[in-house]
Order: structure tokens, then sequence, then C-alpha cells
């Protein structure tokens, strides 16, 4: 008789999971730092550079979001950690996508909304990468 073990989790997400989670971190305080920069000196360049990071961002965001949605699925305990860090990259992802609008408006229209917006995604994607790159686990005991 033969026996097969199948892993009931995963220590840390796979290569590229990982790499488009730990890539909207940066992206998204690239966007933070262009908007404080805006704020400080009224160049309307920095606000058009933090639209561009903010659209990269939400695509890292959104592939590493797919990625932790199959995690979901595939896991054999519905709750946990998984949960918490596919709701940490949704409304990250979400708030993200607001922000992308909020910076569509017209030059000095998106102060302060769009800074507040930039510090709250930016902080929400650094405690999705905090919880998803520590310890993940897809599904068993934890």
């Amino acid at each position: 008789m033969t026996v097969t073990t199948h892993p009931l989790y995963r220590s840390t997400p796979g290569p590229l999971h990982a790499v488009l989670l730990a890539g909207s971190v940066p992206l998204f305080l690239g966007a933070l730092l262009n908007d404080i920069a805006y704020y400080k000196t009224y160049q309307i360049q920095w606000s058009n550079f933090a639209s561009w990071l903010i659209a990269g961002g939400l695509l890292f965001c959104g592939l590493a979001l797919l990625f932790a949605l199959v995690n979901l699925i595939r896991a054999e305990r519905k709750g946990g950690r998984p949960v918490v860090y596919f709701l940490l990259l949704l409304v990250t992802w979400v708030l993200g996508l607001i922000n992308a609008f909020e910076h569509a408006k017209d030059a000095w229209a998106i102060m302060p909304q769009g800074l507040v917006l930039s510090v709250a995604v930016t902080v929400l994607a650094c405690a999705a990468a905090w919880v998803g790159l520590t310890n993940l686990r897809s599904g068993g005991e934890q």
C-alpha cells in the first residue's frame, strides 16, 4: 500500500506571489513620497508620478490578491491567518483604487484626500506584506 502525504500548509508564499506582494510596498510608498513632495512644492509632476506609481501598485497588489484568493480556496481550513491576509490585500487594493480615482482629479483638488489615502494604502500594504511573508499558512494546524 502506498501512502501519499500532502503538505497541509505553506510557510511562505511562492516566489512569484512573494515578488508581487513585496513589489506593491515600494510602489505605494513611492506614491506617498510623491504626494508629500507635491504637498510641499506644488509641482504638478509629483502628482503625475504618484498616479503612475499607484497604478503599478494596484497591478502588483491585484495579482498578489489573486494568488491569495487561490491559496484561500485551496486551504483545508478557511479561517485564521489566510483570511486576514486576503482581507488586508483586498482592503489595500480597494483603497488604492479609490486613491487612483482621487489622483485623477485636477491639480490641487487631490489634496489632502490623496495624501491621506496614500498614507492609509502604504500602511495597509506594509501590513499585508508583513502578514503574507511571515509564516502564511494555507491550511492545517497553526
